[in-house]
């Protein structure tokens, strides 16, 4: 099962995700970028599709033919959970030690 990336509600993967479908709870846009598995911030262009050509609002419907329904329930935060990771391992390698007391 996926989620509604604004209202956290469930759906149904085997929905058919047309340009103009929306959230039955929320009443949100589907076929966004934010609610597409190819979505992540950190990506070139924010998507992880080479092919996708740009889109300006990533939160309204659009056209993008690569799009297909996020099916990790929850936000799709895949990109910010791997900039944190990345952030906190750099900090980790820069870390200075204490020197060790004898």
């Amino acid at each position: 099962m996926s989620a509604c990336y604004f209202c956290q509600k469930t759906i149904d993967v085997k929905l058919r995700i047309v340009r103009d479908s929306e959230c039955p709870s929320c009443g949100r846009d589907l076929h966004a970028c934010v609610q597409c598995r190819y979505f992540d911030r950190n990506a070139h262009n924010m998507c992880r599709e080479p092919q996708a050509e740009w889109i300006t609002d990533r939160e309204r419907r659009n056209f993008c033919e690569y799009f297909s329904l996020n099916p990790a329930p929850g936000k799709g935060g895949a990109g910010k959970d791997r900039a944190s990771n990345a952030r906190t391992k750099l900090d980790q390698l820069f870390k200075t030690k204490e020197p060790e007391s004898e």
